[in-house]
């Protein structure tokens, strides 16, 4: 029975394609906790610009990697297996998240083994415990945050996806998948600062400082800046992958699940 559960192509795709959505959105979360330097990464000067008050360079959080795939694997199970598809894994991964954090918080409260602690300090960590803390140990409006981008952003793809569908038909995919992508991220970019750094923080000032409006909104566009960019340069990719899974498929049975995504 599981054997030819399996076999169907329909189904195994949707493993595959589900198995890379999920492990996409858990490793883009936990590497979030990094702040890199794009420009220090590219071996190029930051670029300075003035911006709401502030001087913005492109200091992303390291999950920017791997957020616009996550989106842009939305568009495509989307287009196959329709909203009901999308929303079943997102509301998934948002479960498995969450209990990720779960496990990470009671493994940050382990006794560590008497000689861990200082394991690596010829390596430059004086203490192993606190920076396994400091690492897995986001803080609570951090992951309020997080989810609730990610939710808000997969639920606002799924609609303007079919939207624009709808009025296009099977024409113009670099239209739906990238449109709907862009108007997703934007919102995703700007949720999870502003519950995190501005909206937590006033309510539980355990939390530190709320950030002033000018720092949220530079900080803020220079993600929706990346993402777009992103997003734009992944459109050839989008047709990559559908030409690559109409072939797995066959032409007559990937019609016909784009067809019957469009009425689920």
């Amino acid at each position: 029975m599981v054997h030819n559960i399996i076999r169907d192509k329909a189904t195994r795709l949707f493993i595959i394609l589900g198995g890379f959505f999920i492990a996409n959105a858990l490793i883009a979360e936990f590497i979030g906790v990094k702040i890199f330097s794009l420009e220090g990464s590219m071996g190029i000067r930051p670029i300075e610009i003035p911006l709401f008050g502030n001087v913005f360079s492109f200091n992303l959080t390291a999950g920017v990697l791997l957020w616009p795939v996550v989106f842009i694997m939305t568009d495509i199970i989307n287009e196959y297996y329709g909203q009901k598809g999308v929303k079943f894994l997102s509301y998934l991964t948002a479960a498995l998240i969450t209990y990720a954090f779960i496990m990470f918080f009671w493994a940050i409260r382990l006794a560590p083994a008497a000689w861990w602690p200082g394991s690596k300090a010829s390596a430059g960590v004086a203490d192993m415990q606190v920076a396994y803390a400091a690492v897995f140990g986001q803080g609570l409006w951090i992951i309020i945050g997080s989810l609730t981008a990610f939710l808000l952003g997969q639920i606002l793809d799924v609609l303007v996806f079919h939207s624009i569908k709808k009025a296009t038909g099977e024409k113009m995919i670099w239209l739906r998948a990238t449109g709907s992508t862009l108007i997703s991220q934007f919102i995703d970019s700007f949720v999870v600062l502003s519950i995190a750094f501005y909206i937590g923080p006033a309510i539980d000032s355990s939390n530190g400082e709320p950030w002033p409006l000018s720092q949220l909104l530079s900080v803020g566009t220079g993600n929706y800046i990346y993402k777009f960019v992103i997003a734009l340069i992944m459109t050839p990719v989008i047709y990559g992958v559908h030409y690559a899974i109409d072939r797995y498929l066959g032409h007559e049975k990937a019609t016909e699940m784009k067809e019957a995504a469009m009425r689920r």
